[in-house]
């Protein structure tokens, strides 16, 4: 499972960290006096999920990070960080340093959320980094859905049930993402890569 922990300082674009969803859950759900019981109810997300990501030993989806949102009352951009976003025109803006960020356990995987919150359950965008000998492995998601991986920079070698590709840079795999399925960087380069989750 992955880490829900968030990148912390980059001292080289000197961006302010974002809070980590972890922490951030825990202080809501006690804030509003529930039970871990009590928002698994609410949300429609297991006890044993919501311990996990508390513990920042599980990967809260972007689906399940609007669950949870919904059923504590608050605005996404809120949960996971405080909402940043400047109007001009109708460009909307959102600060770099509170874009959310996903870690795995190990800290080689990296997943940035480019998805706006009214797109969950449909389409959800990441940037992915992976660094060497790095994988990104997922459980089945809902039926029918697919993932599409560009590869930006680097090789990556994409599992999916029993089927296993290479992918290298500007190359594009579409899969199944409703069985099994991995994502591995096998290079001694760190690896970049888009990944699209359509449900």
């Amino acid at each position: 499972m992955l880490d829900a922990s968030l990148k912390g300082h980059d001292a080289m674009n000197d961006r302010q960290s974002p809070p980590m969803i972890g922490p951030r859950l825990h202080h809501l759900r006690k804030e509003r006096r529930l039970t871990l019981d009590g928002l698994a109810l609410a949300s429609g997300v297991s006890r044993s999920m919501l311990s996990q990501i508390e513990r920042g030993q599980a990967n809260p989806t972007l689906a399940i990070m609007w669950s949870l949102s919904q059923a504590l009352g608050i605005d996404l951009p809120d949960f996971v960080g405080g909402q940043r976003v400047e109007w001009r025109s109708r460009i909307e803006l959102t600060a770099a340093s509170f874009v959310p960020e996903i870690r795995t356990e190990d800290r080689q995987c990296v997943m940035r959320i480019l998805s706006p919150a009214d797109k969950v359950g449909e389409t959800e965008m990441y940037h992915l980094t992976i660094a060497p000998g790095g994988e990104l492995n997922s459980e089945a998601h809902t039926q029918g859905s697919q993932e599409h991986l560009s590869v930006l920079a680097g090789e990556l070698t994409v599992m999916s049930g029993d089927t296993t590709a290479t992918v290298g840079t500007g190359a594009i795999a579409r899969y199944r993402a409703d069985v099994p399925h991995a994502i591995r960087n096998h290079t001694a380069s760190p690896a970049e890569a888009l990944l699209v989750v359509l449900s």
